[in-house]
């Protein structure tokens, strides 16, 4: 399932039941996973895993060096989960020793053309990235949350699972589970519904994540009173966890 065209390294392990097309170069240190197809002209640099059944398109760069000037050739990872697409042009680098060393991509994610996705950046499962949507290094995103076209996110920012970013947008801070940010820079518009409705979610619990941004955005408290305000309400609705969470975990402060 290798065409003879490619370039592939003898430390490369290439599952007997992946595919990869002509031209492609893949690095010492790749391992690819069943099922996976790798269209032409990709290049894929390790230490690199890539599990099953995804599919890369052709003129991707994934695993190279990360773009940080104080990489100095240290063995950092890339590790990409299983059932991804990822469309053509996209860049995922590899993470570095002043973070955690991986850059991690989850299961079931909808990548499209010309994404970056920067050095230790941490993406989940069930994200979409629009056209040219871009993470610095360091970023978080959550599981199902959507970027937009155009969008960028800075260095270090969280982006809080089921939350969405508009196109054209950018932020410099963190925004949190199921909320919606458009503009530059971005700011809160409200919970991302129809996203959720998509998802399942009742319309109690749609309610209660209303009630939930207005706790945070509407009523003029302090972020660690609020947080108290929607824990004290946790055990009841179980949707707030997330929200929760993504307002504890940032050191970015969240957008306002």
């Amino acid at each position: 399932m290798i065409d003879e065209r490619a370039v592939v390294s003898p430390r490369a392990r290439v599952h007997e039941e992946a595919s990869v097309g002509p031209f492609c170069i893949i690095g010492d240190d790749v391992e690819i996973g069943r099922g996976t197809r790798i269209e032409p002209h990709v290049v894929i640099r390790g230490p690199t895993t890539i599990g099953e059944d995804n599919r890369i398109f052709q003129f991707a760069s994934i695993g190279e060096e990360p773009q940080d000037k104080k990489y100095a050739g240290e063995p950092t990872r890339l590790v990409i989960g299983h059932r991804n697409t990822i469309r053509e042009y996209t860049t995922i680098s590899r993470g570095t020793v002043q973070d955690r060393g991986v850059t991690e991509l989850g299961d079931d994610n909808w990548i499209m053309a010309y994404v970056h996705i920067a050095h230790d950046c941490v993406v989940g499962s069930h994200t979409i990235f629009a056209n040219a949507a871009s993470l610095a290094g360091h970023a978080h995103v959550g599981d199902h949350a959507i970027l937009g076209g155009f969008s960028g996110v800075h260095q270090f920012c969280r982006i809080g699972a089921h939350a969405f970013l508009g196109m054209y947008s950018h932020v410099t801070m963190d925004v949190p589970a199921y909320v919606v940010a458009t503009g530059s820079p971005g700011e809160p518009r409200g919970i991302n519904v129809e996203g959720l409705k998509r998802r399942g979610f009742s319309a109690d619990q749609l309610r209660n994540l209303r009630e939930a941004y207005r706790v945070v955005y509407r009523q003029g408290l302090k972020l660690e009173e609020a947080i108290d305000v929607l824990a004290a309400r946790a055990d009841e609705q179980g949707e707030l966890e997330p929200l929760i969470e993504s307002l504890r975990n940032g050191t970015r402060g969240i957008i306002r």
